[in-house]
């Protein structure tokens, strides 16, 4: 059978096995001479080699599919003509050299910093002659240089090697054959890049599983982890920009004036005898347009809107960005995603934050969603900034019946979220959970029944009345419906399991589904931040009455308004407050988002909203209780001016804190 294998294609497998071991070579010369994992449980070591050899298989495929390509193309051409030898040769050559260079700066990066290799390496080239004196004083620089020349050499013999072993193909095949030859290389060489039988391709935040950072940084492969984290290499803080703006945001959060510090220490007199349970449960492209209770026409949220009566409601919250990742990051990190690339969820720069969620002592601290936490890098969000967080995701749950793309539905996430919820409350331990749902996002996958919930019927509502309250299709009501459902089901269990009296429940929506333009809102909808307007309510008869806060709420106040409603001692060192505090009276809403295609940032206090472009400086002030759309900058200078300033410094202190904020 392998003799009947082409040449050219044994020719690719022998130079990317060759490639593969040379890479897994610098794996276990860094696992004896930098890794330090003496002292770590022998089950995490070989999940990290595993996980390890699977980064550095992708990387060979990578660095061997250019001229992969080639011989696919070429077939037996490619083992018969000088040129290609030529070219194959002084490939293999350069790349194994290249190879060579990254992993021996990704050393010596390791033995200064103890991180790997990554984009912001780079800010050492801004000054490359004091750089380079250090390169030479610490390392044998000049011996190194012979062994790359060295090693340079070796690769193109054993290069022209190997060319020469197959060279002597004797058999022909026919066009067909050759054919499914080609296809079947590139599937195979493109899964080796995919690197996954999930939903979801190998990323670089599946390296960080471990509580343990060594671990991490070991699975880590740094040529890959390199380009991962180049996307944000200008992704910095403009030092000069927050220094001029730091005395504003030192006196909107009241921080020290003399010293750059956002340190917040909060202690309380009296804590509760018993520690309250924290759930936090992110509804899935919830917004306050679709919902009954703020006036949608529809009955679209029966439950939701009998909970907010009975909860503390905050109907001027605004999420930072529209999208899912962006509301995860922030609601976890305490800092809005400011990224203009992608998310901040995707940004390997921006990992293990000083954060709130990481400071419930004694508390079992749990993850649920209904698919994978590689899902835009969720999984290290949470890994790396949360110290014994353990992950519910596909494969963590005893019933699993994949809906769609993302995962298990609501009910069963919600279901198998109470089994977990419950065994802790038995055993008196205290946890705090953040639950994710997703079946309100299309596709909209609604079961056809499930218990007393039942999808309305194209012909219950009519055009008119859809096209009123803004929804675009009734797929998209009945989901909706279905989480509301879904949301007084949990509780239901909650009760009979015994936990729901003491835990506190906060309910948010990540932002606004998409709707089409309607009286409702619609301010809102002409500036673009109908998507940024969600419900935000605490839900805990034990600990709070009912009421209305009608002050600006932000994202970032969630995690600040929640340890304190518990009386957890705990340091501030985001931007978020506590909302729930009468004494906090400087409240806004901070977005990003984009308008004509820029990125731009706006501030809404009270009723007036501002916003700027971060590029062409495009500015604006409307009044959101005023129905017409009247830019009000000119008329209202000094505002315009107060504004500009507090939404200057909440950008760059925002810049500031994602590279100042990590843990000691």
């Amino acid at each position: 059978m392998f003799k009947r294998i082409p040449n050219y294609i044994k020719y690719i497998f022998t130079h990317l096995s060759f490639l593969f071991l040379f890479i897994f070579l610098f794996r276990i010369l860094f696992y004896f001479l930098f890794s330090e994992l003496d002292n770590i449980s022998t089950n995490e070591v070989k999940i990290g080699f595993s996980l390890g050899a699977r980064f550095d298989l992708k990387l060979a495929v990578i660095t061997i599919f250019p001229i992969a390509i080639l011989v696919l193309i070429t077939n037996y051409k490619f083992l018969s003509k000088k040129n290609y030898k030529i070219i194959a040769n002084i490939y293999f050559t350069i790349a194994y050299v290249i190879l060579t260079l990254f992993f021996l700066f990704d050393f010596g990066y390791y033995d200064y910093l103890n991180i790997r290799l990554d984009a912001s390496s780079l800010r050492f080239l801004s000054n490359l002659k004091i750089s380079g004196q250090v390169l030479v004083e610490s390392y044998p620089i000049y011996k190194g240089l012979i062994g790359l020349l060295l090693l340079g050499i070796a690769v193109f013999g054993l290069s022209k090697f190997i060319y020469k072993s197959f060279t002597n193909q004797k058999t022909l095949i026919t066009t067909k054959v050759k054919s499914l030859y080609f296809i079947g290389t590139f599937l195979i060489l493109s899964f080796g890049i995919y690197n996954s039988f999930t939903h979801y391709p190998l990323r670089w935040s599946q390296a960080f599983f471990s509580k343990n950072n060594a671990v991490n940084q070991f699975t880590l492969n740094p040529v890959l982890y390199f380009f991962d984290s180049f996307a944000y290499r200008s992704e910095g803080v403009n030092m000069k920009e927050f220094n001029k703006y730091y005395p504003l945001i030192s006196n909107h959060l009241k921080l020290p004036k003399d010293s750059i510090s956002f340190s917040r220490k909060v202690n309380f007199e009296t804590t509760f005898k018993e520690k309250p349970n924290v759930i936090i449960v992110m509804l899935e492209s919830v917004g306050v347009k679709p919902m009954s209770y703020y006036g949608n026409p529809i009955n679209s949220t029966p439950v939701l809107d009998s909970l907010l009566q009975k909860s503390i409601s905050f109907p001027n919250f605004y999420v930072h960005k529209s999208g899912t990742a962006a509301s995860v990051f922030a609601s976890v990190t305490g800092l809005p995603d400011v990224e203009n690339v992608r998310t901040a969820s995707r940004n390997p720069l921006l990992q293990d934050q000083r954060i709130l969620f990481d400071q419930f002592t004694g508390y079992e601290k749990l993850y649920f969603l209904g698919g994978s936490a590689n899902w835009a890098n969720i999984r290290s969000i949470f890994q790396s900034n949360i110290k014994g967080l353990k992950i519910f995701e596909e494969g963590s749950y005893v019933t699993e019946n994949r809906a769609d793309v993302w995962g298990i539905d609501d009910y069963e996430l919600f279901k198998e979220s109470n089994k977990e919820l419950e065994k802790l409350s038995k055993k008196g331990k205290p946890f705090i959970a953040y639950i994710q749902t997703a079946t309100n996002h299309m596709p909209f996958t609604v079961p056809n029944e499930k218990e007393n919930y039942k999808p309305l019927k194209e012909n219950a509502i009519t055009k008119e009345q859809l096209e009123k309250s803004g929804f675009k299709s009734m797929a998209q009501l009945n989901a909706l419906r279905y989480l509301d459902f879904n949301v007084g089901k949990f509780l239901e269990r909650a009760k009979k399991s015994g936990y729901y009296d003491n835990t506190i429940f906060a309910f948010f929506g990540d932002h606004n589904t998409a709707m089409t333009r309607t009286e409702l809102f619609s301010k809102e909808y002409d500036l673009n931040i109908q998507s940024q307007h969600v419900p935000f309510l605490i839900h805990a008869p034990k600990y709070v009455k009912p009421r209305v806060i009608k002050k600006n709420g932000k994202l970032i106040d969630l995690f600040p308004t929640l340890i304190s409603l518990a009386k957890i001692d705990h340091t501030n060192y985001t931007l978020g407050n506590n909302l729930i505090d009468s004494t906090y009276t400087n409240s806004n809403s901070f977005i990003y988002l984009g308008i004509k295609g820029e990125p731009a940032v706006g501030i809404i206090k009270d009723s007036l909203y501002y916003y700027k472009t971060t590029v062409s400086n495009t500015n604006g002030l409307y009044n959101l209780k005023e129905k017409s759309l009247n830019d009000l900058k000119e008329d209202l200078p000094v505002k315009t001016k107060e504004l500009d300033s507090l939404l200057n410094a909440y950008y760059h202190s925002t810049k500031y804190l994602y590279f100042n904020n990590k843990k000691d």
